[in-house]
């Protein structure tokens, strides 16, 4: 193992000197070590400051030197699954500015094509680079570029998603094309990876007959040959891997897919790596190599780190690897997490289903008190979808946790799995909206578009902590088809009570002292609709504000509300094209309310990095601009300011007390 990086270096001399991968083939092997002590040295300093991928970028430094020395990027393709393991990528692309990463200006956490002509596939979303390798390889073939090689880098828990499997299965029709496949095969994603195929790769990594051969054969050419031994055996080192994994059978998954397998190879070896990438780049056919790697490799605090070996830290000190600010108040993701064990102490019906990311959506505690009743099955989604269909129809009810951005890749099985047959499945989406420094990607900003048009779903939006207690309940308690809970990324902000609660469950957060502006909510964007209704009655103008708190199906308070107000406004953090107000408007033209429908939203456009407040200010989403806005809208000639009230002060006080009283 390297020595452990001196914390607080910056760019040093030699890796200064690295501006594209054309200055690493000049390197001797021991200024390539040095190489390799510099950039690790380097990524405990920046990202300890920054945050962001180090666990993952730590054990991948001497297989991305390699790659690039063996490989001619960006004429040969170099592609990362996932895209977080590409940090030394970066470093050794020109790219060596870590001061803003994942901030506005700065360089993104993940590939980025408009960054680098050797970025080639921005996504992060995991198991797609073979499809990409797939495509990018048969295309060179087709167009006579046969002297040009895709390598696919796969990492991270990506083998557990299916479209690698496909991806294979595709790859193996055909052998005439140059594609490298190399596993970085770290026996983890966020947490261990679970699962068959993991289970096969751990004994890879522990296989006693493959390790003895290794090192026999090592001792054998140095006794019998001196020190031109070493030399020797490095030349046959390929031919041995191949013979050692015969013999010990690791081999035989990838065989029986046609496809030549060197390895496994010591990811943090540069001498072997090199080697093994050679000789599968001069093989002309598809390869997989395997290389073994430790996330967190050479930085001692994330090799301790149990959890997840520092696959994402905030800000911490380079030295001890704790963190240098203590985080204050509930997270979204905390709270649903202690009410998930509350609920399932209750009901023992309740299991919890997450996809690679036990942690990050806060099924850890439940997992804990109940470790058979959470499901972690793998950078999965559809398969975690239409398994909770069957889950459903054995009489569980499933609590499907995922972030939002990766519920889009099981939006068939959401329809047809789960909404075609009415099944009781909660699905709960952490990071939904705008999230900020991890970009395009991972915003969650297209739930609310997608999901809707479910026939038979139900949406509900918390706007607070309190509030997400009671929906998650409420979703629960649903057995007669799919429910959403959706809420944002970090902390939760301060409890907004309600004047009312409404019989349909509308809560109104504040009642106009005209009923001219009625401002529909969505979740988190109660703070910023009281903020608007604030300085718009400033004006004069009197606003509504009302949180549905179940925004799908359209409550019929909120038609009727709408009905007795000159303008509706509706705010949220999802995109506007499709999103909660044009349902909204669609409800209010069948029941033949004319009232005016503004939606505000998110634009339907790829976001780049920046922080949630920098966003929101870019796309109007703040307080001054909707509430200018909303004045010249009332007083302006689109609405014509003079037109009659539908109701006066007392009709509308007394349509509220109406809408107030319970059901019979």
């Amino acid at each position: 193992m390297s020595t452990q990086p001196e914390p607080g270096t910056a760019s040093t001399p030699l890796l200064a000197s690295i501006h594209g991968p054309e200055d690493l083939r000049k390197l001797d092997r021991a200024q390539v070590q040095q190489l390799a002590d510099e950039v690790r040295a380097f990524l405990v300093a920046e990202v300890s400051r920054s945050g962001g991928h180090l666990g993952p970028n730590l054990g991948v430094v001497e297989l991305t030197i390699a790659m690039h020395r063996v490989f001619d990027s960006p004429r040969d393709a170099i592609i990362f699954d996932t895209g977080h393991q590409s940090y030394v990528h970066k470093l050794l692309t020109g790219r060596q500015d870590f001061s803003k990463l994942r901030e506005r200006g700065g360089l993104a956490g993940y590939p980025q094509r408009h960054e680098s002509e050797h970025d080639i596939v921005e996504s992060s979303h995991a198991s797609s680079s073979l499809s990409w390798a797939d495509g990018i390889s048969r295309a060179w073939h087709v167009t006579g570029q046969d002297d040009r090689t895709v390598v696919a880098v796969v990492g991270d828990g990506a083998l557990t998603g299916g479209m690698t499997w496909e991806a294979l299965n595709n790859i193996s029709d055909d052998n005439a094309r140059r594609l490298v496949i190399v596993v970085n095969d770290n026996g983890r994603s966020y947490a261990p990876t679970i699962g068959g195929v993991a289970r096969f790769l751990n004994k890879v990594r522990t296989d006693r007959t493959y390790t003895r051969l290794q090192d026999s054969s090592n001792r054998w050419f140095s006794r019998l040959f001196g020190k031109f031994g070493r030399g020797m055996h490095r030349a046959v080192r390929g031919g041995l891997h191949g013979f050692a994994s015969r013999l010990s059978g690791n081999d035989q998954l990838y065989s029986n897919l046609d496809i030549k397998y060197l390895g496994p190879v010591d990811g943090h070896d540069l001498v072997a790596m090199e080697e093994a990438l050679r000789l599968a780049r001069d093989f002309g056919q598809p390869v997989i190599v395997h290389a073994i790697t430790e996330k967190g490799y050479g930085y001692q605090p994330a090799l301790e780190d149990l959890n997840d070996q520092f696959h994402a830290v905030g800000q911490i000190d380079p030295v001890t690897g704790e963190p240098v600010t203590e985080s204050s108040g509930e997270s979204w993701t905390g709270v649903f997490g202690d009410e998930m064990v509350k609920i399932a102490a209750e009901r023992h019906d309740i299991v919890g289903i997450t996809a690679a990311m036990l942690r990050p959506v806060g099924l850890a505690p439940m997992q804990e008190r109940f470790p058979a009743r959470v499901l972690d099955v793998g950078i999965a989604e559809q398969h975690a979808v239409t398994s909770a269909a069957g889950l459903a129809y054995g009489g569980l009810h499933p609590v499907v946790a995922l972030y939002a951005t990766f519920m889009n890749r099981a939006f068939d099985q959401v329809l047809m799995d789960v909404g075609l047959h009415h099944a009781p499945v909660t699905f709960v989406l952490d990071r939904a909206g705008i999230t900020g420094p991890d970009g395009p990607s991972h915003h969650g900003m297209w739930d609310l578009a997608l999901l809707q048009i479910v026939p038979g779903i139900r949406i509900a939006a918390p706007r607070d902590a309190t509030r997400l207690r009671e929906e998650l309940r409420e979703a629960v308690a649903i057995e007669t088809g799919p429910t959403v809970l959706r809420y944002s990324k970090g902390k939760v902000g301060n409890e907004l009570d309600a004047e009312l609660r409404l019989r349909d469950g509308v809560d109104v957060l504040r009642t106009g002292s005209h009923n001219d502006v009625l401002i529909v909510a969505v979740g988190p964007m109660a703070q910023l609709a009281l903020d608007v209704a604030a300085l718009v009655e400033a004006q004069g103008i009197g606003v509504t504000v009302v949180d549905p708190r179940w925004v799908v199906p359209v409550p019929q308070s909120i038609v009727e509300l709408s009905d007795a107000h000159r303008i509706v406004i509706t705010i949220e953090d999802g995109i506007v094209v499709g999103g909660i107000g044009t349902r909204l408007r669609q409800d209010l033209r069948a029941a033949e309310v004319d009232t005016t429908v503004t939606e505000l939203g998110v634009p339907d456009e790829f976001i780049d990095h920046a922080t949630r407040g920098q966003i929101f200010e870019d796309i109007g989403l703040t307080p001054e601009v909707i509430a200018r806005n909303v004045v010249e809208q009332v007083r302006g000639a689109r609405i014509p300011y003079a037109r009659p009230a539908r109701l006066n002060g007392d009709g509308f006080a007394e349509m509220i007390t109406k809408l107030s009283e319970p059901n019979d």
